[in-house]
């Protein structure tokens, strides 16, 4: 279908007659997400308690966010630990405050939102890392943030999808424990490289282009790669590329019909289908990279966060 018009006029505002992400120090990028995030996304009005504090990580504390939703619960509920987007390189627990929110209260689940170390300060593997240290602590105390640790979703949007397969990945074969589910929201799952047709179909005029992916790539990974290198990443940073995706936790893969990613996105739900792995996908039609962040402004983003919460909620009874 055609871009929704909501997405179309989203855009105008964000990115007609601004510089291009990859055309800015990392520094300006990250503030500019962040204003563009504080001003812009609408909170969801019903109260959610929320609590700053830091866990340890590989190299020292990792700053992370608990989202408790203010209704009574009638025993421990679902947790969610959540990965956000960015492209490695940019935004933090400010700019997916919302969307943790509307997590939080739509599948009346705990969420743990993880501040992982950015590149290019910190190159991969620093963020994978990170997560699969927080992750393991959310699950070690998830009974004290008032969850039950039998029923774990992983989740995370663009870079945060990415990190969410990887760390499914190093719980199955680092013998657990095991997620209830994964929530891929539009995932990165491959290397810009890959030769998808998505990157060429989308490549310019939907938020997200093809050169900023590979900014996103060459800063996470510390420059260019020629064929060779890319070839050898391992799996932590190119999911799609597990010789075996067998034992993953079922998943939820939500893709954009205008993103340079909807191809590997997909690719990788058709993977995990393969190996036997429970898979629901869904190509969110007309709209763009990024809309799931966008719940109060675009009609397709609230859809698709009613049905991730749905899910969550049926992967966790």
């Amino acid at each position: 279908m055609p871009l929704d018009p909501q997405v179309r006029a989203l855009l105008d505002q964000l990115v007609v007659g601004r510089p291009a992400l990859n055309t800015l120090p990392v520094d300006v990028g990250r503030r500019a997400y962040a204003e563009s995030s504080a001003k812009l996304i609408p909170k969801p009005a019903a109260p959610v308690r929320t609590e700053d504090r830091s866990v340890d990580g590989p190299a020292g504390p990792i700053p992370i966010r608990v989202y408790v939703p203010d209704a009574a619960a009638t025993g421990p509920r679902p947790l969610v630990v959540y990965y956000h987007g960015g492209g490695w390189v940019v935004c933090d627990l400010d700019t997916h405050d919302a969307v943790c929110r509307r997590l939080a209260l739509g599948s009346d689940a705990v969420v743990v939102s993880v501040d992982y170390r950015l590149a290019p300060e910190h190159r991969f593997p620093a963020a994978p890392d990170d997560c699969a240290a927080a992750t393991r602590w959310a699950f070690a105390n998830a009974a004290a943030l008032g969850a039950d640790p039998a029923r774990v979703v992983l989740a995370g949007d663009s870079a945060g999808g990415n990190l969410a397969a990887a760390v499914g990945l190093r719980l199955r074969d680092e013998g657990g424990p095991k997620a209830a589910g994964q929530l891929l929201i539009y995932p990165v799952t491959d290397h810009h490289t890959a030769g998808f047709a998505s990157y060429a179909q989308c490549a310019e005029g939907y938020g997200l282009t093809s050169a900023v992916m590979g900014w996103f790539w060459d800063h996470y990974l510390g420059g260019p790669l020629d064929a060779d290198a890319a070839a050898r990443l391992s799996p932590q940073a190119v999911p799609l590329r597990a010789p075996d995706l067998r034992g993953l936790p079922p998943a939820l893969v939500l893709t954009a019909e205008y993103d340079v990613l909807r191809d590997e996105g997909e690719a990788f739900a058709a993977r995990l289908r393969e190996a036997g792995v429970p898979v629901e996908a869904e190509r969110c039609a007309g709209m763009h990279h990024g809309f799931f962040n966008w719940g109060g402004v675009l009609d397709g983003a609230d859809r698709a966060v009613d049905r991730a919460c749905d899910w969550i909620r049926a992967r966790t009874r």
